[in-house]
């Protein structure tokens, strides 16, 4: 039976990484994605209620704090969208972890690391192949000023499953798999490409979710929360694009040159979006002026079928 979980709603992310039930996959996911020259032995997660954070604030993101052993604390969540200020935000949210470590009286030196991590199911920097992102203090030649404020962002989309069916190794790469294609896998299929013992356990996670009529109903309600979230920023970000380039413009024209704004830019990011996946399945881009002539309906149709193409190849 196909687990029907998407571990990136971020309400199964919780479950799966802000869980004081599971430490286990918290320790083994940090240690996975920080690879600190020495592993985190234990972990504490500071805020584990997730009904709390419904009653308080129905859009409130759900993150995950955590401190290890050395007191370094952890902020983890993940986004389904690329929201307005993504990059302001997970700078401001990590410093002000840190920030918030000193009590009155206390030094400085006594500050722990402030470490924020982002999976986030969308692109942000299209100009990089890299999918982890590892941002620090540093001089422009790589002299690093301090290690306590640190930030992690990792583009799954960028991810490509391989192709065939070997059992993958790599402790990265395995939470990679994971998040990608746990929602449309079988716990066998899991098993038998991720062997670690923590992944058993996390798909139990999974699975008590879907069995759960009230822990569904809760991944359902925040499932729906996240699709309106995208449709939001999506329309949010066009009418802002627009409304820049169409400031001064004689009110007569707005009406008609807005639907053609909006029909334009829509082809772009479905353009970018076709050149995406032919690069992520090797194919030769195709020029901006061949996708162009294509139109909307020809070009919608390539897209699909290279998406079809590509979960056929990673299956």
């Amino acid at each position: 039976m196909i687990i029907g979980i998407d571990p990136t709603v971020d309400f199964a992310c919780k479950r799966l990484l802000g869980s004081p039930k599971h430490p286990a996959i918290t320790r083994h996911f940090l240690n996975s994605m920080l690879r600190f020259p020495s592993p985190i032995r234990e972990v504490r997660i500071l805020n584990p209620t997730i009904e709390k954070e419904f009653a308080d604030d129905k859009w409130s993101l759900l993150d995950i704090l955590a401190t290890d052993e050395r007191g370094r604390l952890y902020d983890i969540e993940v986004q389904t969208t690329r929201p307005l200020g993504l990059r302001q935000r997970l700078a401001y949210y990590a410093a002000s972890l840190l920030a918030d470590q000193l009590e009155a009286g206390e030094g400085y030196h006594e500050l722990r690391p402030s470490i924020g991590i982002c999976l986030l199911d969308a692109i942000e920097f299209r100009e990089e192949s890299g999918m982890h992102h590892h941002f620090q203090l540093r001089t422009d030649r790589g002299l690093l000023l301090t290690d306590c404020l640190q930030i992690h962002l990792i583009e799954l989309p960028k991810y490509v499953p391989p192709g065939d069916n070997r059992v993958i190794t790599d402790p990265v790469e395995q939470w990679y798999y994971f998040f990608c294609r746990a929602k449309e896998s079988t716990k066998e299929e899991l098993a038998a490409r991720l062997p670690h013992p923590v992944f058993a356990e996390a798909v139990g996670v999974l699975e008590m979710i879907a069995k759960n009529p009230d822990e569904r109903r809760l991944y359902n309600a925040r499932l729906k929360m996240e699709r309106d979230e995208r449709a939001r920023n999506l329309q949010a970000r066009l009418e802002g694009e627009l409304e820049g380039k169409l400031k001064g413009r004689l009110e007569g024209r707005l009406e008609g040159r807005l639907e053609g704004q909006v029909e334009g830019r829509l082809e772009g990011e479905l353009m970018g979006q076709v050149k995406l996946l032919q690069q992520l399945l090797g194919d030769a881009p195709s020029g901006t002026d061949e996708l162009l002539s294509l139109g909307m309906l020809r070009l919608t149709a390539l897209e699909q079928e290279l998406r079809k193409r590509l979960r056929e190849r990673s299956g």
